[in-house]
């Protein structure tokens, strides 16, 4: 996207993961890229992360939601406590919600606008004993996913899901059954730039997968 000129924002919690993003941005592309530390894991630091954030760029016509953690393996189920089963959900489904409710209501009503959500495999399949909180954290947001589809069946703008049935890793740590976040990244831009389809569910199995949804934005 900011190869292409355009303008994007990134929201974290934690300032130095945003320096280290800018670290990965070209000089000339840098001038594009719009970073802001904020928690939209509440209502009220979504909120206020929306205002920041229209304050600074203006106008928001696309959203990629891709929140959560990677990785999860605290232990078999008996060995936790609720006060942890909570935190999952938090992370991984509380704040899709929050960041959902306060961003979906400035592309909703826009044709050539977008939400997309980013989710993965685990949410369908226990990854390896000891994960699984991370399924049903990840399974949750999936419902969530779907929930939003068809509640919202006739919105102008285009609603996807992208479900990464891969590991994903930087160039340098790639292994068997990883995709590299680059191509991730691309293939997400041009699901969003190239506005072609929406209300479905692409799900990424191979990197094959991803060339097609780089080339064609879509699958």
């Amino acid at each position: 996207m900011l190869s292409a000129g355009l303008q994007v924002a990134v929201i974290s919690r934690d300032g130095n993961r945003l320096e280290k993003l800018k670290g990965f941005i070209t000089p000339s592309h840098r001038a594009f890229l719009h970073t802001l530390v904020g928690d939209v894991g509440t209502e009220e630091g979504a909120e206020a992360a929306k205002t920041a954030l229209l304050k600074s760029v203006g106008k928001v016509t696309d959203v990629v939601s891709s929140l959560g953690f990677s990785w999860w393996q605290g232990g078999p189920p008996h060995t936790q406590t609720l006060q942890e089963l909570h935190r999952v959900f938090e992370t991984l489904v509380l704040s899709t919600f929050t960041s959902w409710k306060a961003f979906f209501p400035l592309v909703k009503d826009n044709s050539n606008g977008s939400y997309t959500f980013i989710t993965g495999g685990a949410g369908e399949r226990l990854l390896m004993p000891g994960t699984g909180f991370l399924t049903l954290g990840a399974a949750a947001a999936l419902a969530f996913c779907q929930v939003v589809r068809e509640e919202y069946p006739d919105i102008p703008c285009k609603l996807n899901e992208v479900k990464i049935n891969m590991g994903v890793a930087t160039p340098d740590r790639m292994g068997p059954g990883y995709v590299s976040q680059l191509e991730v990244g691309e293939a997400i831009a041009s699901v969003v730039e190239k506005r072609s389809i929406s209300h479905k569910v692409l799900c990424t199995n191979s990197p094959a997968d991803l060339k097609t949804m780089i080339l064609e934005g879509k699958l």
